[in-house]
């Protein structure tokens, strides 16, 4: 069969391939010229099977071309690079149209434009990039160093030209985090799993999209060819199956819209003025976008927008969210510390961070915050907007006889604006257009799980391995062994009136229990309070978020996993998950243990499975929730205490005021661990 490539074919594709890498290397060192020599044989050993003809390894000859290019501009040929970046880009237009592939080529060819001074030219295709893929529901995933140059541009210029805002603000939407690209593919198949009509319509959908790729590529492929009766028929054929399968897609698009589970799972974008039309007159959306050791921010406002870079790099925020982090919670020789909080760094992030508008921001009532990097596992509003109270603060850390946790004065963020958190943008605008629960019951609370000591009991196959089977990544039984106490369940509950509340806890609340419960869509609020387990038991195993439960019968695992909870049916206007780091990194030397970046990895898990299971808003901890001067218990209670009506944000800051005037509970330990993620 001459359509298959035999052995030594195939060997022959290997050899060029290794070639090229070893090219890839050599540049890297430094060595230009034998950089180039090594990707010129490794692209014409490839073209040489079967003469070129094999379509197969059209993407390896485009990464190859690429390298050659990046290799002949650091040679100084500067003329050579920019004809094999065309040659790069073109090679794939014409096989793979509309694809990551070409979108990545092209942004490959955009950031060598930037370094050659032609700017205009760059930002030209750096937005057809991005037109393309957002027409698409693409992101540029794994594209954020060839993306970097595109971003400093548009802040550049975003001072005269309200177009470079506006262009910034979808092409930041595309810039998925490795953790949410992870969390969606784990999500999606779990979709594609299910025999529901959602998993029905989502299969629909991908079968669409795979035969709309092939019938661009085909037409790509026939556009090339001379013109003749026969060609222009096949041509015509295939833009009437274009059409017809476009048609089909917008079709399922908008009947799975309706579905949450879909609304997590897939790409999208908002346009700057669609997003304005949706925030109120005394709202803001702040966004955050880390792009390299590049830091940006914009605020929207309803009539009004504004984008900076900001005065701190990627690498120096990690830095100081994890000196600030360590004097909230931190654990040492096996205890949890508090420490007086670190205001001055506080104070002086905000201002590196903000800096354009740190005026502005402590006077917006309502605040949607969307963190990324470091901000990820940092509350903003424990960010200090002004020196007030600040000297004082810090004579009473050099007086013995003063109370070092007084914090009274300090002019926190949260202390007149009530944030909330978004996970993107299309999430918050999803969250607010949501209708409100029709679910007949208050509250139904969840937690204190049976204490396990030993041996752990007969494991299920899902949650307790961390998502994998090798026995390695079994969590210790430890886990198990300090539940959360269910008195603030209780309290929530009694605010609501008994006869209006459900608990599950003890030994009643295992996984199994609440993954069969046919009842958890008749529920409002639905309140855990139990421990999250954010990262992974060891480096080598995936990061799989989790829920601590007690552990029921043969299938149970003691764990409700992210995918178990994004499976789960529900319809609450509230979920409130009073847990260890539901939010926030687990730990800063348990989450590098890891492997991972920090709490995105709860808020991509934990928080977007509630939210496609069908809760509007989520309310995380970002670190262990307070016991001391029950914080906990009065902070939640007090949530529940307020009068009907209030907004949850409301609900929240009025609650969290109380705890801040209060000289015992006035360190952001107490008061600043929960943020409401979703529409506040």
């Amino acid at each position: 069969d001459r359509e298959r490539l035999s052995p030594l074919e195939r060997a022959q594709i290997i050899d060029a391939q290794a070639t090229h890498l070893l090219g890839t290397v050599e540049r890297l060192r430094g060595n230009a010229q034998a950089s180039k020599t090594a990707q010129l044989k490794g692209l014409t050993d490839a073209i040489a099977v079967r003469e070129g003809r094999v379509t197969s390894i059209i993407r390896l000859r485009s990464q190859m071309l690429g390298e050659l290019a990046l290799a002949e501009e650091a040679s100084g040929d500067k003329a050579a690079a920019d004809a094999r970046f065309r040659e790069s880009v073109n090679l794939l237009a014409v096989e793979y149209p509309e694809t990551n592939a070409l979108a990545s080529a092209r942004a490959r060819y955009a950031a060598f434009l930037t370094r050659e001074g032609q700017d205009d030219k760059a930002i030209g295709i750096y937005r057809e990039v991005v037109t393309a893929l957002a027409s698409t529901q693409r992101s540029t995933a794994g594209m954020a160093n060839m993306m970097a140059p595109y971003y400093r541009l548009l802040a550049a210029r975003s001072a005269t030209d309200p177009k470079a805002i506006e262009d910034f603000f979808v092409a930041s939407q595309l810039q998925i985090r490795p953790g949410v690209a992870d969390t969606q593919a784990v999500l999606a198949r779990e979709l594609s799993s299910g025999s529901n009509d959602g998993a029905r319509l989502f299969r629909q959908a991908t079968t669409l999209n795979r035969d709309l790729e092939r019938a661009r590529i085909e037409d790509a492929r026939l556009s090339q060819l001379p013109e003749s009766p026969e060609i222009n028929a096949l041509r015509a054929d295939i833009k009437a199956q274009l059409e017809n399968l476009s048609f089909q897609q917008a079709e399922t698009v908008v009947a799975l819209s309706a579905f949450p589970q879909y609304r997590v799972v897939a790409s999208g974008k908002l346009d700057l003025a669609e997003l304005q039309q949706v925030l109120r007159p005394d709202e803001a959306y702040l966004k955050m976008l880390v792009v390299g050791d590049g830091v940006y921010a914009m605020l929207v406002e309803q009539g009004a927008a504004q984008l900076w870079k900001s005065d701190i790099s990627a690498s120096a925020l990690d830095t100081v969210v994890d000196t600030i982090r360590s004097t909230i919670s931190t654990v040492e020789n096996g205890r949890r510390v508090t420490y007086p909080f670190d205001a001055a760094t506080s104070y002086k992030l905000y201002g590196q961070l903000f800096g354009p508008v740190a005026a502005r921001l402590p006077t917006i009532a309502h605040l949607i915050f969307e963190p990324d990097g470091a901000m990820l596992r940092l509350p903003i509003n424990l960010l200090v907007t002004a020196d007030t109270g600040l000297a004082a603060y810090e004579q009473r850390l050099l007086d013995p006889d003063a109370d070092p946790f007084d914090m009274r004065q300090i002019a926190w963020l949260g202390r007149t604006s009530r944030p909330s958190t978004a996970v993107s943008t299309l999430g918050f605008r999803n969250a607010r257009q949501a209708a409100p629960s029709k679910a007949a019951n208050q509250y139904f609370g969840l937690g204190e799980n049976l204490p396990v000591s030993g041996r752990l009991p007969s494991l299920g196959t899902r949650g307790a391995a961390a998502g994998g089977i090798d026995g390695d990544c079994l969590w210790d039984v430890a886990q198990w062994a300090r539940p959360i106490s269910a008195d603030e369940l209780v309290t929530a509950r009694n605010a609501m009136g008994r006869e209006a509340g459900t608990l599950l806890t003890g030994g009643a609340f295992t996984d199994t229990a609440v993954k069969n419960r046919a009842d958890l869509g008749d529920y409002r609020i639905i309140h855990f309070a139990t421990h999250g387990l954010v990262t992974a038991p060891r480096p080598a195993c995936p990061a799989r978020p989790a829920l601590v439960t007690s552990f029921g019968g043969q299938d149970s695992d003691g764990l409700l996993t992210f995918q178990e909870i994004f499976d789960l049916k529900i319809d609450a206007d509230l979920v409130i998950l009073s847990a260890c780091d539901t939010a926030g990194a687990a730990s800063v030397a348990a989450t590098r243990e890891a492997g991972l970046s920090g709490g995105g990895n709860a808020l991509d898990g934990l928080v977007r499975s509630f939210i496609g299971a069908g809760g509007r808003s989520v309310i995380a901890s970002h670190w262990p929730a307070p016991d001391d001067f029950d914080a906990t218990k009065r902070l939640i209670g007090g949530l529940f205490a307020a009068n009907q009506g209030t907004s949850v944000a409301d609900a929240l800051w009025g609650t969290q005021l109380r705890l801040m005037d209060d000289q015992q509970t006035s360190h952001p330990y107490y008061w600043a661990g929960f943020a409401i993620i979703g529409d506040g």
